[in-house]
């Protein structure tokens, strides 16, 4: 069988001026790097078109360790609507050097669904990523600095610094440092660490930025620390936002590559989903949407993370509406939910399958809330029975809703031309029907309790001491009003990994608060998040190799 880099190599990649022009981009509008790569300066956009178009967001059932593929479904179904004479593009976010190495691998698709150059795509980029990861560690340099040369004159308390460093790669041993030693012309000793550059609020700004002059605002909207008498400390206040929007003059701009299929698709910022929005730019959403007919674009895990921040942060902030949603689901997370252990989900058992159909029952629910008509993909694998799949459909039809079965990782575009045609006709009878679950004026807590309640099953949402004496500081700051980005497990529609399926009778326990002020949003925090993962046992690294020909094997 070929693995994904075989078949992105055997693909014929067209000159990136010829996708340009598929979109009505003159080469003269280009930044290119290299013939299959470019950047798209921000002056294209516009809002008028915007909101003639259709969006399209791909989201899926709760993730399990088999993997979903939501990507692939994504990259699938823009070639499936282009085929149907529909002008899509795939709008995704960009891959970590993190997971590259680690154990989930890249983010630009598989099979015959992929976006490419995919070597390119997973390994650098255009450098966005390292721009994201010098402007913070930027604002971090100038915190020390403040502290070390200006003699504190802000009275920074350095036990309360929350802002620490990034760095693109799964590093556990960084996660908790101490700096600053080695005597008084080394800094004040302090202790800090690391987080993943794609968990830095640098990249959850850039995101959610509509422009080079509104994220400058948001860098300098960036809460770093607290003085010694509690009081919030800004990075305008070191004069820092300047210096930091400078250094994303290029990353700012959406980055045009291409589907196996000659497509156009922009692959543009990538924050976490369980920390963050999980989605990419609005910047690079709005290029699409005034470039193309049809903007295909996802939400990292579930509809209750990902899919929730999209519609519930991204869209209210972007002015965005969408007019479809597609859920991904597997006959093996299916059966997985349904009490599978990981190792026999290639075996028939439709008994499974209709045990875990209630945790995509509780997905398009949740998309529903939204008004929103879901369409379920059944991404096909090669061990799917026919009657576990129709059992799944049969299922969505007692619903209401419908399914089609997806097989753009074996045949491509015309593996998702069922789901193409299901998706354009929900789009189409949908034009100005979504409705955001909340509004930011809401207090946090009547914000925590709809999402809670209505989207995780939650029965109510208890909070620490240390959580409800956060909720107050927020109210006295002026930050309340934010939209509220939940951390929690993505194993689970609850707070607790351990609990699959669909659970019931819960509580969400948040025990304390993060703040984003500059991208937007607080974060309240359910159980244990992992801003900086580890590498496994057995990293993908060992298997990537280089010749000298430049050729790279190893990477899928």
């Amino acid at each position: 069988m070929k693995t994904d880099l075989d078949i992105a190599r055997e693909a014929t990649m067209r000159p990136i001026t010829e996708i340009a022009a598929k979109m009505g981009i003159d080469e003269s509008d280009l930044y290119q790097i290299g013939k299959y790569m470019a950047k798209i300066p921000l002056h294209l956009i516009n809002e008028k078109e915007v909101q003639k178009k259709k969006l399209v967001l791909v989201t899926a059932m709760t993730p399990t360790p088999a993997g979903e593929g939501k990507t692939t479904t994504s990259i699938g179904l823009s070639e499936g609507l282009n085929r149907l004479g529909v002008k899509t593009t795939v709008v995704i976010r960009e891959p970590s050097l993190g997971p590259v190495f680690g154990i989930k691998g890249g983010a630009a698709g598989g099979g015959y669904a992929q976006v490419v150059p995919m070597e390119d795509i997973n390994l650098h980029f255009t450098g966005d990523l390292a721009a994201v990861e010098k402007t913070h560690n930027l604002l971090s340099a100038l915190i020390d600095n403040h502290l070390q040369s200006k003699k504190n004159s802000l009275n920074l308390d350095p036990r309360k610094i929350i802002w620490k460093r990034v760095i693109d790669m799964n590093e556990r041993a960084l996660r908790n440092i101490v700096l600053g030693l080695g005597g008084p012309k080394q800094g004040i000793p302090r202790e800090t660490g690391f987080d993943i550059t794609a968990a830095s609020e640098v990249m959850a700004a850039l995101c959610l930025a509509k422009d080079l002059d509104d994220l400058k605002e948001k860098f300098g909207n960036i809460l770093f620390g607290f003085t010694f008498d509690d009081q919030p400390v800004y990075a305008k206040e070191l004069k820092a936002q300047g210096a930091m929007a400078a250094l994303m003059k290029y990353a700012i701009m959406p980055n045009l590559v291409q589907t196996l299929e000659g497509n156009p698709a922009i692959v543009h910022g990538g924050p976490f989903a369980n920390i963050a929005q999980g989605t990419n730019t609005l910047i690079g959403t709005k290029m699409g949407l005034t470039l193309s007919d049809y903007v295909v674009t996802e939400a990292g895990f579930a509809s209750e993370l990902g899919a929730e921040k999209f519609l519930n942060i991204k869209s209210q902030y972007g002015n965005l509406s969408p007019n479809a949603s597609v859920i991904v689901a597997t006959i093996r997370a299916l059966k997985y939910h349904g009490g599978v252990k990981q190792a026999a989900l290639k075996e028939p058992n439709p008994e499974a399958v209709s045990g875990g159909m209630e945790n995509l029952e509780k997905h398009i629910e949740n998309i529903r809330h939204f008004n929103l008509k879901p369409v379920v993909a059944i991404n096909k694998f090669y061990t799917d029975t026919e009657e576990e799949i129709n059992l799944v459909k049969q299922r969505c039809s007692e619903l209401g809703v419908r399914a089609a079965v997806y097989e753009g990782w074996e045949k491509g575009g015309e593996g998702a031309i069922e789901l193409a045609e299901m998706v354009r006709d929900a789009a189409e009878s949908c034009t100005t029907c979504f409705e955001p679950l909340y509004d930011f004026q809401w207090s946090i807590e009547k914000k925590l309790h709809t999402i809670a309640t209505k989207l995780y099953g939650a029965d109510h949402v208890e909070y620490t001491v240390k959580a409800k004496s956060q909720i107050g500081q927020f109210e006295s700051i002026g930050l309340d009003k934010l939209p509220v980005c939940v951390a929690k497990t993505q194993k689970s529609l609850s707070d607790d990994q351990y609990k699959l399926g669909r659970p019931k009778d819960f509580a969400v326990k948040i025990r304390e608060f993060e703040v984003a002020a500059g991208a937007g949003f607080i974060i309240p925090i359910a159980g244990t998040i992992m801003r900086m993962p580890g590498l496994p046992s057995v990293p993908s690294a060992e298997k990537i190799d280089i010749d000298n020909e430049g050729n790279i094997s190893g990477l899928f």
